[in-house]
C-alpha cells in the first residue's frame, strides 16, 4: 500500500499525495469514513465517478444473476402501491 506525507500549513493539516494520486483542479470533496478519509474530485459528479468505475469491468455488470422466473404474488400488496 502506498503512503502519503502529512504536514501542517498554518493551523490546517494537509496531505502531500504521491504523483500517481494527484487530482486535477484545486478542490476535492472530503468525507469521513469510519476512521479514514475519502477524497473525491470536485470537478466530477457522482455519476461521472460511477461511469468511470464501471468502465473497469470488461463484461456488462450483473448480466448473469440469479433471478426467479416469476415473482410471488401477495394479497393486498398491490393496494399499497396504487
Amino acid at each position: 500500500m502506498d503512503t502519503a506525507k502529512l504536514f501542517f500549513n498554518g493551523r490546517s493539516q494537509a496531505v502531500r499525495l504521491p504523483k500517481a494520486y494527484q487530482f486535477a483542479g484545486k478542490e476535492v470533496y472530503v468525507k469521513k469514513v469510519s476512521t479514514g478519509v475519502l477524497l473525491l474530485p470536485k470537478d466530477l459528479t457522482i455519476w461521472d465517478t460511477w461511469e468511470r468505475n464501471l468502465q473497469k469491468y470488461e463484461s456488462p455488470f450483473m448480466t448473469d444473476r440469479n433471478q426467479p422466473e416469476s415473482q410471488q404474488h401477495r394479497e393486498g400488496l398491490d393496494d399499497v402501491f396504487d
